[in-house]
């Protein structure tokens, strides 16, 4: 009597063992699923191509820009610069803390918006204007400033797009810079006076990893754009460029219209980033389902 009732006592602890195991692996399952849902909404989020039926056109006719300003007038313009997804409208709130979990539609994200300084003036007729966005991975928001740290993309991408007071103005980028989040002779928006401007000027110039040979003086307008850097905790990627009444054409163009209409290759490999969302959930639930079987008839052997 005494050995059936130890018997079902060992095979009541392996099936409560049994039960918990099953039940932390199924959490497991359940939390893995939950971050790839919730990491694909954040970015997709964050993608340009949600806000580009609100891009000002080339044409007269602004009203999708207009629409996006109904819905959030704190709207002010947009960026676009050549050669890369950071395409975007920009925003100014009363403080630099609301955009940062807020996007463009006035919403809460934690992909935020661009926004500029709440000091600065919304026609970008200071000295020198800030651009705020967060760095974040699959080229969304201000992720791509860090390729400008590469020489060769430095070069190669010189110009962009600024539209506020109801029209495009050129950008010329002439400085990347990296320095750090307490660096308070960058971060100082509204530079007055002719000697500080001078000394802000020659403070990119100096801190610069690359520059352009274009005349940069203290008349100009500038433009700097700043995101977290990876390569450090409290490090900041940042772009300056000139603005200008000019606009210049996007030689990305066509590439970019490609690059948007794409379809991949048969001679592609796909990557986990090409994968389909619902397939990136069911992989890893596969797989631990097969841990799941295996545990649970490790321990029915036991029993």
């Amino acid at each position: 009597m005494g050995i059936k009732i130890g018997r079902l006592m060992i095979r009541t602890a392996n099936t409560v063992v049994d039960f918990m195991v099953l039940t932390v692996i199924l959490l497991l399952i359940a939390v893995a699923v939950y971050a790839i849902w919730d990491s694909g909404q954040v970015y997709q989020a964050a993608d340009a191509a949600r806000y580009a039926p609100y891009k000002p056109s080339l044409q007269e006719d602004r009203v999708s820009f207009e629409e996006l300003q109904d819905i959030n007038p704190e709207v002010i313009g947009w960026l676009d610069v050549y050669g890369t997804s950071i395409d975007y409208p920009i925003t100014q709130g009363d403080d630099n803390a609301k955009y940062v979990n807020t996007n463009s539609f006035g919403d809460y994200s934690l992909s935020g918006a661009i926004f500029l300084d709440y000091l600065n003036s919304k026609n970008f007729n200071d000295f020198n204007s800030i651009l705020y966005g967060h760095h974040m991975e699959k080229q969304t928001m201000f992720g791509e400033l860090a390729s400008f740290g590469s020489k060769s993309f430095f070069d190669s991408h010189r110009y962009g797009m600024l539209y506020y007071d109801h029209q495009d103005h050129g950008l010329e980028f002439f400085a990347f810079i990296k320095t750090d989040a307490y660096d308070n002779s960058i971060f100082a928006p509204r530079i007055e006076g002719e000697e500080a401007r001078q000394a802000y000027l020659q403070n990119l110039f100096d801190k610069a990893v690359f520059t352009r040979d274009i005349e940069v003086t203290t008349e100009d307008h500038i433009l700097v754009l700043t995101t977290c850097s990876t390569e450090s905790t409290n490090g900041r990627d940042i772009l300056a460029a000139k603005i200008s009444d000019e606009s210049f054409g996007n030689s990305f163009f066509a590439e970019e219209t490609d690059k948007t209409n794409r379809q991949v290759s048969v001679d592609q490999q796909s990557s986990w980033e090409d994968l389909p969302m619902w397939l990136k959930i069911m992989l890893p639930v596969i797989v631990l389902m097969l841990l799941v079987i295996a545990i649970y008839y490790r321990y029915r052997k036991r029993c």
